[in-house]
Formats: structure tokens, C-alpha cells, sequence
């Protein structure tokens, strides 16, 4: 196995390996259960023995792998062995369907695919429907064609391979809230220079064990949690997946939490997170927005501030609020060190005033190339100067804190008047036994769009449309207030937690036709 320092044709991969070196036989994955622990060096192992592999079969720079394995340290493997080879890594959800993996595949037009064993004759039909030449399977016990395959070629390790700051490393695409996912072609220099920034305004050190519970497809678990404990040195404690008493019990052995705002309102339901926290020093929230609500409450019982911060597929991470300083809750809080950000109008394009709603722009190395194999909508969502359009709506206040109030697709224009709907769910997410609440903008006749909220609440609960539209009346101008209240047991919610409001305006799309 080579030392980081070999790793010299790859900024990146000598960046993540930093530690190998100087601390191989350090521990980088620990389990909750019996699992044996993972050092440095048993991963890199791992990663270079996928690239001599995929070097065998004749992977070529930018050639596309599609990855579709539940949760292990393997999934991180074939993540770090594939930009070694000089591949763009493509994870996919597990719970894609057939039909969504066969769009992926079409898509991206892989040179491998590798499943999970149990859906091998569904996926392996659909990758050769789509011409995608080398199959494999992997499973979590390492069992599966790819591990035999390898130890039957037994193929041998010599060198990465050579990679820019603009080759594109992984290909994530973005969530499909609206219109068909597109491909966000992320390269190299957004991935490292993301992981600097990070480790740096967040204080990781080679002291820190971070609790791994964030799925590994997607920006949040996969760039940000894992990237940052293999650039800072830490530890991480692995679990395949979220779950409120093994995150208990794993905080008396761990410093920081990364999560969804979901985790945070499931843990101070738990008994016993006030003592179980006393001994971490951070916890940071991300990929949905955290209610006022969920901050508070969870200082008052943890003593500890949530650290709220703001990224997405095409940027990474963008904002956040300091490790030291106010964390301000309903704030994302500001621009990371190299990104710029600015709030225009979307009429004139200029920045607006101090306090006022406008379109979030960005611009910085944490940003992605453009979309895959679509150049019109490339174009599209940027600035002649450079300025990536986020599709947020913010404001920014006078201490420099952004807000994000909502997607400029979720705007609600009724009677000539724009709402934006994070207001109104504020008001809302006030009542009593409400547990949480969604507004969309729905066709009416009259007002060109009519306000819908959509409530999930207690199970005892008597709250009855009346009371909501009297009390949001008693909060609110006439115009934003609700036409109609609903009351649903869930709301529709995408991988990583965000609520689909497309579905909700389906839902209730021809109410007052």
C-alpha cells in the first residue's frame, strides 16, 4: 500500500489520505455492535485493490460507475477507489426503484454497475437493457461477484491515476423535487477545497469521532461527513442508518453529530439525550431547514447549539452559522471562507436591500461544473459573471446571517401578491399540537393561486380548520392566509428528508376547480 504522499497525481486522494502516514494504523471506522474496527490503512487498502480492479477491466478517466449498495465502509471503498482509477463516482440511492435506476443508467451511460445481490436479476436486466458493459454485485459481508471477481484477478495496485482540479470526480444527482433529477457534475477542486473550508470552520481534529449516521449517496454523508473526518484525521463511528438509541448510545464515545433536522426532534423525545450529550462538542444540522423550535428546545435540554449550516448538490456547502459566535437559530448562518454569496431581485437582477427577499447567487470553488450532458440547462442557471442561481429564496440581515425563506418554485403569487411559504409554516409550526406543517400555492380562479396548509398533528388532537385559519388571521395580512387547511398523518418527503411540495400541489391541485 502506498503512503499519501504517492498519491501525487491526485490532489484529492493525497488530500483524504493525508493521515495515512503518519497514523496508519489509526482507527477510521468503529461499530456499534461486534464488527472488527477499520483502520487507515485496512481502508486504502480496500480503495486501491477497487481501482487496480477497475484498471484490469478497462476503466477509462471520466468513465461513469454507478454504485447502488446499501450503507457500509465498502460503499466508501468503491467512492475513494473509483476517482483513484480516474472514474466519476455515480451513487444511487438502495431504495430506487427499477424503473429510477433504469433513468440513471440511460443517463449516465456507466462502463460499471454494481448492486446489491438480492435485486442482481431486476438491475442486472435493466443495466443490460442499457448497454452498461461490466455488472457486478456487493453485499455488506463482502460477498457478492465484485469481491470474487477481484480475488480471481487478483489484480495489483501500481498508481492512481493522474487527475486535474476540473476533472470531475462523482456525478450526484440532485433530488427530483422538480422535473426529472438532473446530474451535477462535481469536480476535484469543489470536493478538497470544500473539505479545507470545512475542517477549518468546524475545528476537526484527528481527536474527533463523528457519528456517521447520514446515508452515503448523497452530498451531506458522503462529501461533508466522510471527507471531513478523512481530511481532519478523526474517527467515525459507523451505523448503516439512523436510529434514535444507538446514536444514544453512541454520544458518550463521540464529539460531533452530523444530521437532518429529523434526527434532532426524534433525540429530544429520548430520556436520557441530556446526559448521553454532555460530552460532545458538536452538532451541526443540514439539508432541510430546522425550526426555531427544534434550536431552542434542544439548547434548553442539551446545553448545547445546534450548528446550523446551508449546501446543496451543485455547491456543497455554502454557508454556515460559527463554531464560534452566535449560532442564530432560523439562520444558516454566513458565506464559508472563498464564497461569495449574493440576494437579488429577480426582476431588476440587482442586490437587494438589507432584510429584503430576494434570489441567493453564489459564487466560489465549492462549486460544481454544470449539469451532465445538458448544456441549456447549464447556461441557464448561471450568470454571465460566474454566479451559480441557488433556486433559494433569502435574506440576509444586518449581522451578515442568511435566511433561507423558501424556493423561488415555491413561490405563491395570489392576487398579484408574492407569499413565501417558510412565513406562513412559522406562523403555523406555533399552534399548539402541531408537529409540523407545509404551505403550497395551488390554481384558483380568482387569485391566480390560493394558499393550501397542510398540517401534521398530534393524535388527540382537536385542532379543526377553523382554529388554524382564525389564528393565522390573527397573524397575518388577508392575502396570505390559508383557502384551505388539510391534515395528513406525513408529509411526502424525498431521501434526505425534504419535504416534496411538488406532490402536496398535485395533491390538492384541482381543489377550487
Amino acid at each position: 500500500m502506498q503512503s499519501s504522499s504517492s498519491y501525487s497525481t491526485n490532489a484529492l486522494i493525497s488530500l483524504l489520505a493525508s493521515h495515512l502516514a503518519d497514523s496508519p494504523d489509526k482507527i477510521l471506522f468503529r461499530f456499534l455492535d461486534d464488527e472488527m474496527p477499520i483502520t487507515r490503512q485496512d481502508f486504502f487498502s480496500e480503495c486501491e485493490k477497487f481501482c487496480a480492479f477497475f484498471q484490469e477491466i478497462g476503466v477509462q478517466p471520466d468513465d461513469r460507475i454507478v454504485v447502488q449498495t446499501p450503507k457500509s465502509s465498502k460503499s466508501l471503498s468503491l467512492y475513494i477507489g473509483a476517482i483513484m482509477a480516474g472514474g466519476i463516482y455515480i451513487p444511487l440511492n438502495p431504495d430506487f426503484t427499477d424503473a429510477e435506476v433504469s433513468y440513471y443508467l440511460n443517463d449516465s451511460q456507466p462502463s460499471v454497475f454494481i448492486c446489491m445481490s438480492e435485486r442482481k436479476e431486476s438491475l442486472f436486466k435493466i443495466a443490460a437493457e442499457s448497454n452498461v458493459p461490466n455488472l457486478y454485485t456487493l453485499g455488506i459481508d463482502n460477498s457478492g461477484t465484485l469481491p470474487q471477481e477481484i480475488r480471481t484477478t487478483n489484480a495489483i495496485f501500481i498508481q492512481e491515476v493522474a487527475r486535474q482540479d476540473e476533472d470531475i470526480a462523482a456525478i450526484l444527482y440532485t433530488s427530483g423535487t422538480t422535473g426529472r433529477p438532473k446530474g451535477a457534475m462535481i469536480p476535484h477542486r469543489a470536493l478538497g477545497s470544500n473539505a479545507i473550508t470545512l475542517c477549518a470552520e468546524w475545528q476537526y481534529t484527528e481527536q474527533d469521532v463523528l457519528i456517521h449516521a447520514l446515508p452515503v449517496f448523497h452530498t451531506h454523508g458522503l462529501f461533508v461527513a466522510t471527507n471531513v473526518a478523512l481530511v481532519s484525521g478523526a474517527e467515525m463511528l459507523f451505523m448503516d442508518k439512523f436510529d434514535v438509541d444507538k446514536t444514544i448510545q453512541a454520544m458518550p464515545n463521540a464529539t460531533a453529530l452530523m444530521g437532518v433536522p429529523t434526527f434532532y426532534t426524534r433525540l429530544l423525545q429520548h430520556p436520557a439525550l441530556a446526559t448521553a450529550a454532555e460530552k460532545m462538542r458538536l452538532f451541526i444540522s443540514g439539508s432541510a431547514p430546522l425550526l426555531a423550535q427544534t434550536h431552542e428546545e434542544w439548547t434548553q435540554k442539551t446545553g448545547h447549539a445546534i450548528l446550523e449550516r446551508y449546501g446543496m448538490t451543485e455547491a456543497n456547502m455554502i454557508t454556515s452559522n460559527p463554531y464560534f459566535g452566535n449560532r442564530k437559530a432560523g439562520t444558516v448562518g454566513i458565506p464559508l471562507a472563498g464564497i461569495s454569496v449574493r440576494i437579488t431581485s429577480e426582476e431588476s437582477l440587482q442586490e437587494v436591500a438589507e432584510g429584503q427577499v430576494g434570489s441567493l447567487e453564489l459564487k466560489g470553488p465549492n462549486l460544481f461544473t454544470g449539469y451532465w450532458q445538458n448544456p441549456e440547462k447549464t447556461a441557464a442557471e448561471f450568470r454571465a459573471d460566474g454566479y451559480f442561481i441557488s433556486g433559494d429564496l433569502a435574506c440576509q440581515d444586518e449581522d451578515g446571517y442568511i435566511s433561507i425563506v423558501g424556493r423561488e418554485k415555491d413561490l405563491i403569487i395570489s392576487g398579484g401578491f408574492n407569499i413565501y411559504p417558510k412565513e406562513i409554516e412559522s406562523i403555523l409550526d406555533e399552534l399548539p399540537d402541531v408537529i409540523e406543517s407545509a404551505v403550497v400555492g395551488v390554481p384558483h380562479a380568482d387569485f391566480g393561486e390560493a394558499v393550501v396548509a397542510i398540517l401534521i398533528i398530534e393524535e388527540k388532537s382537536t385542532l379543526k380548520q377553523s382554529d388554524v385559519i382564525d389564528y393565522v388571521s390573527s397573524q397575518l395580512v388577508n392575502y396570505k392566509r390559508p383557502k384551505h387547511v388539510a391534515f395528513l398523518t406525513s408529509l411526502p418527503r424525498n431521501s434526505m428528508g425534504k419535504v416534496q411540495k411538488n406532490i402536496l400541489r398535485e395533491q390538492y391541485n384541482s381543489l377550487f376547480s
